[in-house]
């Protein structure tokens, strides 16, 4: 299928989409880890540094083999089932929404703090449809916005910086070692430590993201962006903790005023009014960016999803400027129906927000496993060790039951775990009900016979669909393993099985006689045996996609050895099956 081509984000941009939303968890996650860990939030936050530099390299090798949008839905639709991948796709789903209805929500709170007339809901759902318009404007031009957030960002943090280092060689570092005597959150520093890990967590919300639009970023940018936003992090929510343990007294960052604010607290301390200004006005902008992260993730996941047919192909229509607006126009609205369901409660979509991300972090570690045990041979730039990747899960999972555990601070909201449990079967649902879309239309056939006419044909016009497998000669084994694949992941009736080879070229003696074995044990199946003389690569797959009128992606390969002279993301989107 024929793409209009579009320039590539470079480093700067592309760690600025994703950037934004994963660097303004600094407005929360220090005031957060204080809250469960008390003078050892900064220790919980470098924890966290640590687990994400090994999420790192198990992102690097993941998306260095399989450099294609989706995140961990592509991974494991690469190396699993689409049910599989579409519970990872979910999970990612539920991240993006809650992330832009959260931080859409607070950014008009902080704007709320300096404008007090401002209509916080109707404000929140302008800016939603603000960010919705310009990313259907294009990503080049949403990575200018972006851009120009993150820098801002960045200043503000350096400039609040400079003004408290400069406090504390005045005053001195009194109150930190006096917080350090204050008795330990829950009686126990294991306590503490295990609580303000979890909480800590939140902090690397958004890390996720570059791997959802990595087809929009120029070659090398990916693993540049991971390196750019654990820099960030690492730094920032660390450094925040003690600079926040230094200014004031444990009891005071542990009440409610603190905890929504407290940079503009740490700010009105060290530099007077104009300060606190900054941080909010800051804190306005870079929540506005994470909004746009999101609708730049979830434009990237679900044009994916599409393609592979788990969403209505109605998706994949494009503007002129190359974005999938109907996509982005459907986040909006479910975005906003969310926002007046809780009536601008939004604090109600932490626990889908938490348990979302986490998971979906956790299910990337095991999509890497996969990736080393089934697709060995796959070509990839960088591999992260095996202790690495299982130490990076465990944490995440922990993460997870620490979050699940966790008591919310107001003792009359639900769990985290209640809140998330509906959102999450509704979206399974929704998928569900598209992977089994055939079986569920042949029970509406039986219940309701006068549209039979109608159904028969939705349901051909599905089924219709042909299927490509470029065999390279492969024994009965593997040929069998791929109609397994076939009949239990795809609708179909048609596969063709091509085997490519050199002008002269003897074919394998035994291959035509394999595949007439599986036309008749696979009779629901019409197999179609070509072989074709050429040389196996971009062209010639195109050539056949345009003559045969198949979609690249729905052509399968077998795993390619590191004697392949291409990589798989030159093939232009063909699926790896064994």
């Amino acid at each position: 299928m024929s793409k209009t081509k579009h320039p590539k984000l470079g480093e700067l941009a592309a760690t600025a989409i994703c950037g934004n939303d994963i660097s303004s968890s600094v407005l929360y996650v220090s005031a957060l880890s204080i809250f469960y860990a008390g003078q050892y939030a900064w220790l919980t936050l470098l924890i966290v540094a640590g687990v994400l530099y090994l999420f790192r390299k198990i992102y690097g090798e993941v998306v260095g083999a399989l450099p294609l949008n989706g995140g961990a839905y592509n991974v494991l639709l690469n190396t699993t089932s689409k049910r599989t991948a579409s519970m990872a796709a979910s999970l990612t789903l539920l991240s993006y929404m809650a992330t832009a209805v959260i931080s859409a929500n607070e950014a008009m709170h902080y704007l709320h703090h300096l404008i007090p007339s401002l209509p916080v809901i109707i404000a929140t759902i302008v800016l939603l449809g603000i960010f919705a318009t310009l990313t259907i404007g294009g990503i080049k031009e949403s990575a200018i916005v972006a851009t120009g957030i993150f820098i801002f960002h960045l200043s503000s943090l350096v400039l609040l910086t400079i003004f408290i280092l400069i406090w504390l060689l005045q005053n001195g570092t009194g109150i930190f070692l006096e917080n350090w005597q204050q008795p330990t959150p829950g009686g126990s520093v294991l306590y503490a430590i295990f609580f303000g890990f979890s909480a800590s967590m939140l902090g690397v919300s958004g890390f996720e993201s570059s791997a959802n639009f990595v087809e929009e970023q120029a070659p090398g940018v990916f693993p540049k962006t991971l390196r750019n936003m654990w820099a960030v992090v690492s730094v920032i929510n660390p450094l925040m903790a003690i600079f926040a343990l230094s200014l004031f007294l444990l009891p005071s960052l542990q009440s409610d005023t603190y905890q929504n604010t407290l940079l503009i607290e740490m700010g009105q301390k060290v530099g007077g009014k104009w300060i606190a200004t900054l941080i909010a006005i800051d804190a306005v902008v870079v929540l506005s960016g994470a909004v746009l992260t999101s609708y730049v993730g979830v434009s990237g996941l679900l044009e994916r999803m599409a393609l592979d047919r788990i969403l209505p192909q109605y998706f994949l229509k494009k503007n002129k400027k190359g974005s999938s607006y109907r996509i982005v126009i459907m986040f909006f609205l479910l975005s906003v129906s969310v926002l007046l369901i809780t009536r601008g409660e939004v604090k109600l979509l932490a626990g889908v927000y938490t348990i979302s991300f986490l998971s979906v972090m956790a299910l990337f570690g095991f999509g890497n496993i996969l990736l080393k045990v089934k697709r060995a041979k796959l070509p990839r730039p960088e591999r992260a060790s095996w202790i690495a990747v299982i130490v990076a899960i465990i944490a995440v999972l922990i993460a997870l039951v620490g979050n699940i555990s966790m008591k919310p601070k107001d003792p009359d909201m639900p769990s985290n775990l209640q809140v998330f449990l509906p959102y999450f079967i509704a979206a399974m649902v929704f998928v569900l009900i598209m992977l089994n879309r055939i079986a569920i239309l042949k029970g509406i056939l039986q219940v309701v016979k006068y549209v039979n006419n109608q159904i028969i044909q939705l349901i051909n016009d599905i089924v219709k669909q042909e299927f490509v497998y470029f065999t390279k000669g492969d024994n009965l084994a593997n040929l069998n393993r791929v109609m397994l694949y076939i009949r239990d992941n795809e609708h179909t009736k048609k596969i063709k099985i091509v085997h490519v080879q050199q002008p002269g070229e003897k074919t394998p003696a035994s291959l035509k006689r394999d595949i007439e074995f599986l036309d008749k044990e696979y009779p629901e199946i019409k197999i179609d045996f070509q072989i074709i003389e050429g040389t196996f690569g971009p062209k010639l797959i195109s050539k056949l996609s345009k003559e045969w009128n198949i979609p690249v992606n729905f052509m399968f390969i077998g795993s390619p050895s590191d004697k392949f002279p291409y990589r798989i993301e030159e093939l232009g989107g063909v699926r790896l099956i064994m």
